[in-house]
């Protein structure tokens, strides 16, 4: 049983020895200086490792990377790109999703649905459409770069992912697995080919770089800048709904009590608004 440990213990040391000398070598380490660990157990910069895996070799064409680049808003908040890659054939801006389940949702939903095995019954959560996250994104880059340079938007998703229903009502932008993530950069490569000079990739990566070596200090400032824009969000949807009824006096179908608007604070539709019974727990009538 001891060595069998042991020789557990040691496969692992070997292990680790080999990936983090080989982790160390790479445009990944060199630029955001994360360790080992802090990539490979926090799903977001694993999530950031695998695409630039998936792409470095590009690398030997000229492809500049950058990752976690804060740029200035007009408010003096900031927006994050999950990975850039700058190329002959333009700036790709690739908004990582490492998630698994099945993924639903359009270009023009406010939110998109994560939905989860949960035993019987499925599990859904709701995250911002990366779509319109990358549009904000391409904005603020534009902003340091100009109009003229082909920027194209790539959301990646984890393999580990189904891509259940996505509605896309423009070619602006690509939803893949990053298994066919080589093979989408290949497509836009081959049309916008020589769109910039190796010295224009260069100048380019020189003045976006600084973006990334931002401080804690402003990296959480950026994180409760989007805490608070959250709150803002759901308590602007709340007045909406609110004043959509103002005046009108609902009444509970099963008991005829009044029924008020309430937030749903557990479970899957955390967040969301419903009218309730004022008669609950008595009466558990709702209303969507």
């Amino acid at each position: 049983m001891y060595l069998y440990i042991l020789l557990l213990l040691m496969a692992f040391i070997v292990y680790y020895v080999v990936a983090a000398s080989t982790y160390r070598r790479t445009d990944y380490y060199k630029t955001t200086h994360k360790s080992f660990f802090a990539m490979r157990f926090n799903t977001g910069n694993y999530g950031e490792y695998l695409t630039y895996r998936y792409l470095r070799g590009y690398e030997t064409d000229g492809a500049r990377f950058l990752y976690n680049c804060y740029l200035p808003k007009d408010n003096g908040e900031t927006t994050e790109i999950d990975v850039l890659m700058i190329h002959t054939s333009g700036i790709y801006v690739f908004e990582s999703k490492n998630y698994s389940g099945w993924i639903f949702g359009s270009e023009r939903q406010k939110n998109w649905t994560q939905t989860l095995p949960n035993g019987r019954k499925a599990r859904k959560e709701h995250f911002l459409n990366p779509i319109m996250q990358n549009k904000l994104h391409i904005k603020w880059l534009k902003n340091q770069v100009g109009e003229d340079i082909p920027i194209h938007s790539v959301i990646v998703f984890s393999e580990r992912c189904t891509l259940k229903k996505i509605d896309l009502t423009g070619t602006d932008h690509y939803v893949i697995k990053r298994d066919v993530l080589s093979r989408t950069v290949k497509h836009i490569h081959s049309q916008e080919n020589g769109a910039l000079s190796k010295d224009k990739v260069d100048e380019i990566y020189a003045k976006l770089y600084p973006f990334t070596q931002v401080t804690d200090e402003q990296k959480e400032q950026h994180i409760q800048n989007i805490v608070e824009a959250d709150r803002m969000n759901k308590k602007s949807e709340s007045e909406k709904v609110a004043a959509s009824d103002a005046g009108q006096i609902l009444t509970c179908p099963r008991c005829g009590g009044k029924l008020v608007l309430r937030t749903a604070k557990k479970g899957a539709q955390a967040g969301s608004h419903f009218y309730g019974c004022t008669n609950f727990p008595k009466c558990r009538y709702v209303r969507k």
